[in-house]
């Protein structure tokens, strides 16, 4: 399915010191992306936001069509760029053969130009929306409560929701849809809070017949559900029910299984197969991934070892999602060498096919294999929790009389190469991986 790169981190423009210059500074980074296997891009919001205490990421929405080309929230470029350099990215990334995902923020609105009685409540609210683009103008029959509903199931902060039953509004986002698809030329949509509106906005996104260039388009798309495995599969099946276009969903309960994993003395590698996550009920709509935008605050990043993490994403089913700050500001990807973010994305484009099966698991030590499918043949993963010395075993794999070579490799204490390991005519054979590491078998 490829692997995806989350092109931003929280304060981007700033941090990297390339305010209103974000758009460009990915696009040159596009053809190292695309030769190190990555397959697509999810960019950050990328109309004009509210920018009410300076320059945004874009998750309080003001004007859906201003990429950055009107005067309006005190800036023409959005924080990120002008529309020219966000077009540019996106026809470089196509290039490249890299889809490109939209965030698109369509649970509140922020920035409003005039307050308005509601006269359902009484209160005057921030909901009068006169945007320079002249499209998708609102009122505050457009935001709950309203006529249509008075059902909100979460709010975002202060932020007014919008009412997704009124018809103006459902068709105002269903043509915002067709124009980030069709003219704009994004390949998808990273959905942002679904838990704050009805799932059915969702299949109408994703069943739309987009067309773009005469050709018929498919719309990849991933929600952000932030909650169990359990709640996360029932919107899951909800949202899909009735949609030939499944969405999938990132997988948070994985994460946290990740965090401890990494973070957490004493933590036993048979939790890899008991912690309930999405990944584990259903890999064919899971986004797995190790870090996001909002895992910022103090108590939530890893902090040691977060290769084993990546290690852990790249080689496993489901739909991986690697985050720029590892890759670029913490210097994880390491392109160049097998010890890295870089050499694991390679292995799962080019071996990571067909079904997971744990060959081995106790407190220290997790062996599976991945058994191949179509044009990837299949590989050995081996995780080694023990932080003082090389830890493997003889296990029967599928794969007789192969020859196995290590292909990325990692520890916190040797990064030695291992030694290739041959498996026998049933079989067998003895795969290691250094402490506190991991090691990624292929039959080159």
């Amino acid at each position: 399915m490829g692997v995806m790169m989350q092109a931003f981190f929280w304060d981007c423009p700033r941090v990297d010191r390339r305010e209103f210059q974000w758009w460009n500074y990915i696009r040159e980074q596009v053809p190292a992306l695309a030769d190190a296997g990555f397959t697509s891009l999810w960019l950050p919001p990328v109309h004009k936001a509210a920018n009410l205490a300076g320059p945004s990421m874009g998750y309080d929405p003001y004007d859906y069509y201003d990429l950055g080309e009107f005067d309006q929230k005190g800036t023409i470029p959005t924080w990120f760029g002008t529309k020219d350099e966000l077009l540019n990215l996106i026809e470089t990334a196509h290039s490249h053969r890299l889809g490109v995902i939209a965030d698109v923020v369509i649970n509140h609105n922020s920035g409003a130009d005039e307050q308005e009685v509601n006269p359902l409540i009484g209160q005057a609210r921030w909901t009068k929306f006169n945007p320079k683009s002249g499209k998708f103008p609102r009122n505050w029959e457009c935001f709950h409560p309203c006529m249509y509903e008075s059902w909100d199931e979460m709010t975002f902060g202060d932020m007014p929701d919008l009412s997704h039953r009124n018809p103006y509004v459902y068709a105002e986002l269903l043509k915002l849809a067709r124009w980030l698809i069709e003219e704009i030329g994004f390949d998808g949509f990273r959905y942002d809070f679904v838990k704050g509106y009805g799932a059915n906005t969702i299949a109408a996104f994703q069943e739309y017949r987009y067309m773009r260039g005469g050709k018929p388009i498919v719309p990849y798309g991933v929600a952000e559900y932030w909650d169990s495995a359990h709640n996360t599969l029932r919107w899951v099946e909800e949202a899909n029910f009735s949609n030939s276009n499944p969405v999938d969903a990132f997988d948070f309960p994985l994460r946290e299984m990740l965090k401890a994993l990494c973070d957490q003395y004493g933590f036993s590698l048979r939790n890899l197969l008991t912690w309930e996550t999405i990944l584990q009920k259903q890999p064919q709509t899971t986004v797995t991934f190790v870090e996001n935008h909002d895992l910022r605050d103090e108590g939530r990043p890893i902090v040691n070892d977060k290769l084993l993490a990546y290690s852990y994403i790249l080689t496993h089913e489901g739909y991986p999602c690697v985050f720029w700050y590892d890759y670029f500001n913490l210097n994880l990807a390491l392109d160049g060498t097998p010890n890295g973010i870089a050499a694991l994305v390679r292995v799962h484009e080019k071996y990571a096919g067909g079904a997971t099966e744990v060959l081995y698991v106790d407190d220290n030590l997790y062996i599976m294999q991945r058994t191949g499918y179509g044009d990837k043949p299949g590989l050995i993963y081996v995780l080694n929790n023990r932080g003082d010395n090389w830890n493997g075993r003889l296990v029967t794999t599928k794969f007789h009389n192969a020859s196995f070579q290590p292909v990325a490799w990692w520890s916190k204490n040797d990064l030695a190469r291992p030694i290739n390991q041959p498996t026998d005519r049933d079989g067998r054979a003895q795969f290691y991986a250094p402490p506190r590491g991991y090691a990624v078998y292929a039959v080159k």
